[in-house]
């Protein structure tokens, strides 16, 4: 006997036996209103985002020493994409943008990554 942690199998949607969401009986309008009904749920539940821009190791004695204005070498070349974590799992990568006067991050690739 195999113990799944309680997991409940879920249908493939993606097979050709799956009806096409047309079918279900609701307008395209009326699936986007329930699906956004669904998640309301899931609207309040806060999740941490971290946009990391490279790394860096160094002693505990030059950490103390670091000050405004001091450049920190990081791991990282211009121009390379920079890691996108919520909840400290690798979701995405991108890229930092200006908009206005405000720094932002704009996602260029989701990660695909397989659950456990």
């Amino acid at each position: 006997m195999v113990d799944n942690d309680g997991q409940v199998p879920l249908p493939d949607l993606n097979s050709a036996d799956a009806p096409p969401i047309s079918d279900i009986g609701y307008s395209e309008e009326e699936n986007v209103s329930r699906v956004a009904a669904d998640l309301e749920a899931v609207f309040d539940v806060p999740v941490q985002v971290s946009a990391v821009l490279g790394r860096s190791k160094m002693d505990v004695g030059e950490l103390l020493k670091l000050g405004p204005g001091t450049v920190l070498e990081l791991d990282r070349k211009v121009g390379e994409a920079i890691d996108i974590y919520v909840n400290n799992r690798l979701v995405a990568r991108g890229e930092v943008v200006l908009v206005e006067d405000k720094l932002g991050v704009t996602m260029t690739e989701i990660i695909n990554a397989e659950r456990n």
